[in-house]
């Protein structure tokens, strides 16, 4: 039984080898796939690991996109993360606002040339 989607790649993959007038055995040189995997995937028998479609566009030399896109351009992508940075910044949220409201409650506790000491060794650290 041949899957619709191993179908769709398969063909696809055809058509962008002939178009770029390689033959199998030039992409088994390319990508050290054999020959018989290569047409069992072009005919739709077998569904290819990310890895291996990877391997397939660098051979071809095109974008993995277009593997599965077929457009002159890489499609518009929607602006799935709508967050400003003060959204995203650590101690906004959750676990970490908790934790840096019980650092700035200690080191309000703390003397001048002890937090000046801590900001030191914060840098050092984040800087490592």
């Amino acid at each position: 039984m041949v899957d619709t989607a191993a179908m769709i790649i398969g063909d696809r993959l055809r058509s962008l080898r002939e178009s770029k007038k390689l033959s199998q055995g030039d992409i088994e040189k390319r990508t050290g796939l054999l020959r018989c995997y290569i047409s069992r995937v072009e005919n739709g028998h077998t569904v290819p690991a990310i890895e291996t479609l990877e391997k397939l566009a660098s051979a071809m030399e095109i974008p993995l996109y277009q593997l599965f896109y077929d457009g002159e351009q890489p499609p518009k992508l929607p602006n799935l993360l709508k967050k400003t940075a003060d959204d995203i910044a650590f101690g906004s949220t959750g676990k970490e606002a908790s934790f840096l409201g019980r650092f700035r409650r200690l080191i309000s506790r703390t003397k001048e040339p002890d937090r000046r000491l801590l900001l030191y060794m914060a840098q050092k650290m984040a800087h490592r």
